[in-house]
């Protein structure tokens, strides 16, 4: 045979074991991280990257983040009827996240609220061997709910976010104008300091009385209190750094506009639930 044909022949050796290497890859593929890829997928434009979210003084925006996606069992359920809700923490290979820090006393907190920020609710899942998290809860009108699985694992907190639908005639509130004071189950709560400029750490503080007098409040989750800061129209998530000894939280609001405040105490054995409308300017 010529040098011409043994290298012609040599070139078709080279091709056809190329064409095999590139089938096996693509067989192989798409199995590897198949669940976790499936999640994502079905919500691509609610996804971040790692870095992006990293940049950002806000959570809650996206479905998966860090490697991780919250994976939720359903996203329908029947207005005014309970139900149990499962979901699970997925990593890059679409296995269920196991080890959970302990945060304000919990591994996982599981806030709910309608997407014109009313209904709200803070739940604690429990946890099965498998890695499903399940919490009963009722949706109690129609609408979009936004739920919100906020965690901490290996020292870095993350808050993942998905939709829930309750189907029927929607009646959606305005978000109520901002005021100082609200009553809550014969209680008054007074916002004292709230935030005023977007971008710069503030300090949010509120005093509880009851009949003009302070309210004994009891430890919950850790601290006086609890807060749940979320801005209106995308229901961005803000991280609140409590004080543990007094109704006192710092928060960066990252833009001018409105916010809802939800504060939870305790008294009496009982958890409080007090919402404020917060504005910040430019």
């Amino acid at each position: 045979m010529s040098t011409a044909a043994r290298l012609a022949s040599f070139a078709l050796v080279l091709v056809v074991v190329f064409a095999g290497a590139l089938a096996a890859g693509s067989a192989a593929g798409p199995r590897r991280g198949h669940t976790a890829k499936a999640a994502q997928d079905r919500h691509a434009a609610g996804t971040m990257t790692a870095g992006a979210m990293a940049r950002m003084p806000v959570r809650g925006l996206a479905i998966s983040e860090g490697g991780l996606t919250l994976d939720l069992a359903r996203r329908s359920a029947a207005a005014g009827k309970p139900f149990n809700l499962a979901f699970r923490i997925l990593d890059r290979r679409g296995r269920p996240v196991r080890a959970f820090d302990v945060e304000h006393t919990k591994r996982m907190h599981f806030i709910v609220v309608r997407r014109d920020m009313t209904g709200f609710q803070h739940l604690h899942p429990t946890e099965a061997a498998d890695g499903t998290w399940s919490v009963a809860m009722t949706l109690p009108d129609a609408g979009t709910y936004r739920v919100f699985a906020d965690f901490a694992t290996a020292g870095t907190a993350h808050t993942l976010a998905d939709d829930l639908q309750v189907d029927g005639a929607v009646r959606s509130q305005p978000l109520p104008r901002a005021v100082n004071r609200v009553d809550v189950d014969g209680l008054q709560v007074s916002l004292t300091e709230g935030a005023s400029r977007a971008g710069a750490e503030s300090q949010l503080s509120f005093t509880v009385t009851r009949d003009g007098e302070p309210a004994a409040l009891q430890p919950y989750l850790g601290a006086q209190g609890h807060l749940v800061a979320l801005r209106e129209g995308d229901l961005a998530f803000l991280h609140v750094h409590p004080d543990e000894n007094s109704l006192r939280f710092m928060a960066t609001f990252p833009t001018a506009g409105r916010y809802r405040l939800f504060l939870q105490f305790q008294t009496d054995g009982r958890v409080h639930t007090a919402a404020f409308t917060q504005e910040v300017s430019r």
